[in-house]
């Protein structure tokens, strides 16, 4: 379902609220109002709309602005363009003086637009016992060690008898020093009518060369692993813990004759070996068709069994003592070491090439042996706490349950935080390689897994998530600075009506004053539009928090202007972003800032690429999805900014799918609603109820004041007291806005 699917009427879907309440719709894309809590189609404004959901670039900016911006750009002496430019014009002056209720109702509660659908459902697995978990949970499988000091069984030689007999007493195995066989099943026999002769063949050779070592116990999965389900997953769980204890282990090769270097590689390729190194105290290896056993070091071992030599040196550097490594750095590049090997248990002649990343996480069964989770059971040996295997359960799931039981490590939780080249469809959340170049442990999230879903979804708790918004670009509430210049022009501004009738009413008693007062109301009337634009070109401070997308590649000036109406001034209302998406590029100046190149990059792309706008901190970001994200996660950070989920959502299974990851500065974390697995940001209504009631204080002042200017002004003949009482009253208005603004601090504290 990563792109967008056509409507038949045939194809439906049904999907539910919180209340439990059913909705049947069609396959196309959707959303969860945060106004209403109801699912609803998505509208996509788009730079070139092409399909029926999506709609041309609209926007709730200042009207008055508007047509003043107009009014500047288009000159009037262009042929018969002076008839539209004086039909604007009026209008421009009408909706100045008259029409007073524009941003009426516009208001700023400090607050994005929260996402307000939680998880429903049960969960598969879950992080805590007290929770309930659909999975299967094998007899015995809470009750099992988390390290064992011996294994289950040897293989024992008796020497009275000559005979090698199993041996499952503990006082006996814990005082018989034995090797440990690491092998390739390919080397040892392969399938067919003679396996059995080949097995018996191979076990003869190993306990040749076991005795030849002095030693008499040896531990080879062949014999040593049990044959119920039960015996084999607790075998499996502690095999790390036999190559530990084993004094040495024994490396069966294959034939020399058929190549030394392919014996080696073949060797180095299996997801076994690698684990059962690296845990050794010390290593020899033996062909099959040769009596020499031969010692050597992990180092050596590497520059001839490993072909990613150059990936892995820093685990080899790291277990040979050379170099140490921090745990979470070493337990990673394991994973990346192990994940790039095979799992045939019983391969051909030659081992299959390892399955591509759709294979490992779960698209397809990994391997056609009993445990499709067989990566995660081998890597979960360098782990301090390990799970049951289970053969119920693919590497997507083992690896959640793996990272859930090593919070401190929160392997799941960073990659949620990195955005890979490919996203796979079923397991959004897991990645290998970040676009933005972060290692797994250069990541702090602040979120926390609960669980995951029987589909392969994570369960989040913790999260900070807002809406985005598709459909237009909504009037946006914001605060601007003081500025001496732009309050005298924007009083001088309105002057103009007042000049004009108190001149006309002065006129035929004086008409040197009166015609000295129409003229300086006319010559204002017809450069109001520059005053009006000037007086509201300042910096923008503290806009109303919104994440807005279009479908499309929007400029700066034209984003500029669906906000705000547009100014002119040198005063920056929006800024790229420096380093938040794949597309952003930063200037080499003095000052941090993005260049406006990655515009041009974003516009040479093929497709589905799409442009967020925060107002919150007024900068623009460019990337790439598949769908169109409408929820935005808070989720950790990294690099001194914060990693934001964006997620689209699908409706009919309860989940939410991530399409890219945005890097943005923490801070506007504080002004997202709070998810708590779908119940909370409560608070968040309560301090947005507060800022309201400021407001209306505010306004409420702001409203008296002006009723008492406009009073003063009514009646008056003289314009010499008409100018003295407009400024007392100017002052009366200053002192109530003090007043206004001090009672609305002292709401906020409330």
């Amino acid at each position: 379902m990563l792109g967008q699917l056509p409507v038949t009427r045939n194809e439906t879907i049904t999907c539910y609220d919180d209340l439990g309440n059913s909705k049947t719709h069609g396959l196309e894309q959707r959303y969860v109002s945060p106004t209403t809590g109801a699912c609803r189609k998505l509208v996509l404004q788009a730079v070139n709309p092409s399909a029926t959901s999506e709609v041309p670039i609209r926007n709730h900016a200042n009207h008055t602005i508007k047509l003043a911006i107009w009014l500047l750009d288009n000159s009037p002496l262009r042929g018969w363009n002076i008839f539209k430019w004086i039909g604007i014009w009026l209008l421009f002056t009408f909706k100045l003086f008259c029409d007073s209720g524009e941003d009426k109702e516009l208001y700023d509660t400090g607050y994005y637009k929260p996402y307000g659908r939680g998880f429903q459902g049960q969960l598969w697995a879950a992080r805590s016992p007290m929770e309930h978990s659909s999975r299967v949970i094998e007899e015995g499988e809470m009750d099992i060690p988390t390290h064992t000091l011996y294994p289950r069984l040897l293989i024992i030689h008796d020497r009275t008898q000559n005979v090698w007999v199993r041996c499952t007493d503990r006082d006996t195995i814990i005082r018989t020093k034995f090797i440990a066989i690491s092998y390739r099943a390919v080397d040892a026999f392969t399938r067919g009518p003679d396996i059995e002769q080949e097995v018996a063949q191979f076990k003869d050779e190993v306990r040749a060369a076991v005795l030849g070592q002095k030693f008499d116990a040896y531990w080879l999965d062949l014999e040593c692993v049990g044959e119920t389900p039960s015996e084999k997953s607790l075998d499996l769980y502690c095999m790390a813990d036999v190559y530990r204890g084993a004094k040495v282990t024994l490396i069966m090769l294959g034939r020399a004759a058929s190549g030394e270097n392919e014996c080696w590689r073949g060797w180095g390729e299996r997801v076994w070996t690698m684990p059962e190194a690296l845990l050794s105290p010390h290593l020899c290896y033996k062909f099959r068709d040769r009596e020499e056993v031969t010692p050597l070091s992990l180092l050596e071992l590497a520059n001839l069994a490993y072909t990613n030599y150059d990936k892995e040196h820093a685990i080899i550097n790291a277990y040979s003592g050379k170099d140490p490594l921090e745990r979470l750095e070493r337990l990673t590049l394991l994973k990346s070491a192990i994940f790039r090997r095979t799992t045939a248990a019983l391969a051909a002649k030659s081992a299959p090439p390892p399955p591509s990343k759709l294979d490992v996480m779960g698209e397809t069964p990994v391997t056609s042996g009993a445990y499709r989770a067989e990566r995660v059971y081998a890597l979960m040996g360098f782990f301090e706490h390990r799970i049951k295997p289970n053969r119920s359960e693919d590497e997507l799931h083992a690896l959640v349950r793996l990272s859930m039981a090593n919070d401190n490590d929160r392997i799941a939780e960073r990659m949620v935080l990195m955005l890979p080249k490919i996203i796979t469809k079923t397991a959004c959340w897991y990645a290998d390689d970040d676009l933005y170049q972060a290692n797994l442990w250069d990541i702090l999230p602040e979120i926390q897994v609960a669980g995951i879903t029987e589909n392969g979804a994570l369960v989040v708790d913790g999260c900070r998530a807002a809406a985005i918004r598709w459909k237009d670009f909504p009037k946006i509430a914001f605060d601007a600075p003081d500025s001496l210049r732009r309050t005298i022009i924007g009083f001088i501004l309105y002057l103009s009506l007042p000049c004009l009738i108190i001149g006309m009413g002065i006129f035929w008693t004086t008409r040197a004053g009166g015609t000295a007062l129409i003229v300086i109301g006319l010559v204002l009337l017809f450069f109001s539009h520059r005053l009006f634009v000037f007086s509201q070109s300042g910096r923008v401070v503290d806009p109303q928090p919104w994440f807005i997308g279009v479908k499309g590649v929007v400029s700066i000036k034209e984003v500029e202007r669906h906000l705000y109406g547009g100014a002119r001034g040198h005063f920056p209302r929006m800024n790229y972003t420096p380093s938040g998406s794949e597309y952003s590029r930063p200037e080499r100046g003095m000052v941090r800032e993005g260049s406006n190149k990655q515009e041009e990059d974003a516009k040479r792309a093929e497709r589905h690429v799409f442009t967020l706008i925060d107002t919150c901190s007024s900068t623009m970001y460019y990337f790439r999805a598949e769908r169109a994200p409408t929820v935005c996660i808070f989720a950790g950070r990294e690099g001194g900014l914060g990693r934001f989920v964006l997620c689209s959502e699908k409706c009919d299974i309860n989940e939410l799918h991530k399409e890219s990851v945005l890097r943005m500065p923490t801070e506007i974390s504080q002004k997202d609603g709070v998810v708590w697995r779908g119940r909370a940001w409560m608070i968040d209504s309560v301090l947005g109820l507060s800022i309201s009631l400021s407001l209306k204080m505010y306004f409420t002042h702001v409203v008296y004041a002006s009723g008492s200017i406009l009073g003063s002004i009514k009646g008056l003949s003289d314009p010499i007291d008409n100018m003295t009482r407009m400024s007392m009253s100017m002052r009366v208005l200053h002192m109530k806005l003090t007043s206004a603004c001090m009672s609305s601090d002292d709401a906020g504290l409330v």
